[in-house]
């Protein structure tokens, strides 16, 4: 009897009591609702509570209705039922208590393994009124970081674009011309000037268009011009097409699989970025010699699939370039993955839709 009486003061102390009140008032600020009445007569407390007055009832009911009790001093009939009651308790309290902690510690798990960039993933609201108010708090909790992170990145993503563009531009029209400039007046002078120093201005001359195109190809790369005037899927063939000519690789596209969904500009520039930057690192790291790239409109979605022929990836899998792929991934509410295949690696951008849009 005093065994009980110590554990229903512990529940019920002014310091437990103050705990689950703290715990209550966390949970609410965070989740924005409240324990229920009937949420909170199933809660931990009363489950405890509940199991040792059965256990004690049973007891109690044994001394009055039978035969059974206790002298002093006590023997050893009585010692082994005495023994077993309390061995009862205690399993019946650590088996309580087990399988409503059980919650908490996939909470633990997935709280050391959550990555803001990979969202999406939740744990089910199980367990205890009190383990299912803090896994719901959690889980309220992810859903606010990972809006305020995709918000934040796409600020900074459209931002720099913003200043991509105007450096871009910038280099069109002031260097671009006085490059285009320096040819023109060199061909004219070459015309005045003896043939040893007319060769001296063709090597010149030559020197300034390979600038000259190495800034249109920078240029280029800064701001697609593909992209305004065709559209996405004419911008990433003609990346292929240039990446293909510039590299021994062999990358194929294989245009776009249904009808492509409508397409804001800010969402067709990241899917772009995506795809340059996929097959730039199979070009760079992948060692293989084919890369085919896919851009399939499902009704889910619209599924980006950059794969090559070479070794695959090796975890972890989380290099400069590939998080910034995931990060432009986030900032369009889409999900990269990137694995190993059978054949190589594969890079896979998932877009779903909203309101029969992707944005």
């Amino acid at each position: 009897m005093t065994t009980s009486t110590r554990q229903h003061d512990t529940a019920d102390s002014p310091r437990g009591w103050v705990f689950q009140t703290n715990l209550r008032t966390a949970a609410g600020r965070l989740a924005r609702r409240p324990v229920t009445a009937k949420s909170h007569q199933f809660g931990l407390f009363w489950r405890v509570f509940a199991v040792n007055g059965v256990i004690l009832l049973i007891a109690f009911a044994l001394l009055v209705l039978t035969p059974i009790e206790v002298s002093s001093p006590t023997t050893t009939d009585q010692l082994l039922v005495l023994s077993a009651g309390l061995a009862v308790m205690l399993v019946a309290n650590a088996a309580l208590l087990r399988f409503s902690l059980t919650p908490l510690r996939r909470l633990a798990d997935q709280m050391g393994t959550v990555d803001v960039l990979d969202p999406g993933e939740r744990l089910e609201r199980s367990g205890t009124a009190e383990v299912a108010t803090v896994i719901e708090a959690f889980n309220t909790a992810l859903d606010r970081l990972e809006a305020e992170r995709r918000s934040s990145t796409r600020r900074v993503l459209f931002a720099q674009e913003a200043e991509r563009r105007r450096i871009a531009q910038e280099l069109h029209d002031q260097i671009g011309q006085d490059l285009t400039a320096v040819v023109l007046e060199l061909k004219r002078v070459q015309a005045r000037v003896t043939p040893e120093e007319a060769e001296t201005l063709a090597d010149a001359q030559e020197l300034a268009r390979e600038s000259l195109e190495d800034l249109r190809r920078i240029s280029h790369q800064l701001r697609p011009v593909a992209l305004d005037d065709l559209g996405l899927s004419s911008a990433i063939a003609a990346l292929c097409s240039d990446i293909t000519r510039r590299t021994e690789f062999d990358i194929e596209f294989d245009g776009v699989a249904g009808t492509l969904p409508p397409i804001d500009r800010d969402t067709e520039l990241a899917i772009y970025r995506v795809a340059q930057e996929s097959i730039t690192n199979a070009v760079r790291h992948s060692g293989g010699t084919r890369v085919n790239v896919t851009l399939t409109a499902q009704p889910s979605g619209l599924v980006l699939r950059v794969a090559d022929d070479g070794c695959g990836f090796e975890p972890p899998t989380g290099g400069g370039g590939i998080r910034g792929m995931r990060e432009r991934a986030l900032a369009i509410g889409g999900r990269l993955t990137v694995g190993s295949t059978q054949n190589g690696g594969a890079v896979t951008l998932r877009l779903p839709l909203v309101d029969g849009a992707a944005r």
